[in-house]
């Protein structure tokens, strides 16, 4: 049975999660899944909708940071000029960006059969992270297929995490990683607001990670390098300009950082942020449009939960993440495992048990 960060106690920050401390917790936005496993074959997409709607129609506003850049995701040259997404966000394995780029095209002009005809192209944002080692990534598995059943999964309310969606073959501080969320609600302006983060975490080197209690839990495999990456995905109903929302972006590797992370040479972490609350009418009309803008003075609060709800959503990538055996009997361990081993092994007065690890 897996578990999440607050059943064994750890504590990332002060502020209150929301009722599914999931991105979902941002009113109208879905997740969705489509998982494949198929012999040494372990990956998959995930879908994240900021509406229901017709996204190129009622586009969002959106911003992103790139805190290092070894990466190939799509879309992004185009969110950080105009400042808009207008498809879902899927995410995948590094080498199938391109077929997730396609079939979120080819759904856009399903729906919009005016794209490239009287009215621009699409932008198509994926996102990526290499679960090679644990899958055999140049069978070149996802197809479009696979995307349009992550999308068709999609739906508010619970997440899955962990080993699931494009989270199937993901590797994170030594441990199994994957999909994980969290949330925190906040009072503005009179009434309640959420900031919800959605990781695909596959980054951190074995033996660096650090729980918010201290601890430093050691997965008994080692590497010499970091080379594995991470997307995080922030949904937020509170109204923001652009540059705000990448100020928000930023923060999410202050999360990452808290747990043992220096964004490595060969690592990929990149955050993308979005609000439901501002959004940009493809077919306006109107010389100018009214917008309602966050007072800088109350962002901070906004890092904090960026910073928290990140820091969260990858201890639950892990947490919720079954012991692995991937491709060529590459094996994954548990952190939520060795999180119940310590405290059985406390419970027994065993020595040395919750030491911090040079």
């Amino acid at each position: 049975m897996m578990a999440t960060a607050s059943d064994f106690g750890l504590t990332c920050g002060t502020l209150p999660a929301g009722e599914w401390n999931a991105i979902t917790d941002v009113p109208g936005v879905r997740v969705g899944h489509c998982t494949v496993r198929e012999g040494e074959v372990n990956t998959g997409v995930t879908a994240i909708l900021p509406h229901g709607g017709n996204l190129f129609r009622s586009k969002v506003m959106a911003a992103c940071d790139v805190i290092n850049g070894f990466g190939k995701t799509a879309g992004l040259v185009q969110v950080k000029e105009l400042g808009t997404i207008e498809t879902p966000i899927l995410l995948t394995n590094t080498l199938s960006v391109g077929t997730c780029q396609t079939a979120l095209v080819r759904e856009a002009i399903r729906l919009n059969p005016d794209i490239g005809r009287t009215t621009s192209t699409v932008n198509a944002v994926v996102g990526e992270c290499n679960d090679g080692p644990l899958s055999d990534i140049q069978a070149l598995a996802v197809t479009e297929a696979h995307a349009l059943a992550a999308l068709a999964d999609a739906h508010e309310g619970a997440v899955e995490q962990g080993s699931v969606g494009a989270g199937t073959g993901m590797t994170c501080f030594g441990f199994k990683g994957g999909i994980g969320t969290a949330s925190r609600k906040l009072s503005l302006g009179g009434g309640e607001h959420h900031v919800g983060v959605l990781v695909l975490s596959n980054f951190g080197r074995a033996g660096d990670l650090v729980l918010p209690d201290g601890r430093r839990p050691d997965p008994r495999q080692r590497q010499d390098a970091e080379r594995g990456s991470i997307i995080v995905v922030l949904a937020t109903d509170v109204s923001m300009q652009q540059r705000q929302l990448s100020r928000v972006a930023r923060r999410a590797g202050a999360g990452i950082a808290r747990l043992g992370a220096f964004w490595g040479n060969g690592s990929g972490d990149i955050a993308i942020a979005f609000s439901t609350a501002n959004g940009s009418d493809h077919d306006e009309k109107r010389d100018f449009i009214p917008m309602m803008t966050l007072n800088d003075a109350r962002i901070d609060l906004l890092f904090r939960a960026a910073a928290d709800a990140t820091q969260e959503a990858v201890l639950n990538s892990m947490l919720e993440a079954e012991p692995f055996v991937g491709r060529g009997g590459a094996r994954r361990a548990s952190l939520a495992d060795w999180l119940r081993e310590q405290k059985s092994a406390a419970e027994r007065g065993a020595p040395g048990v919750g030491r911090r690890l040079p």
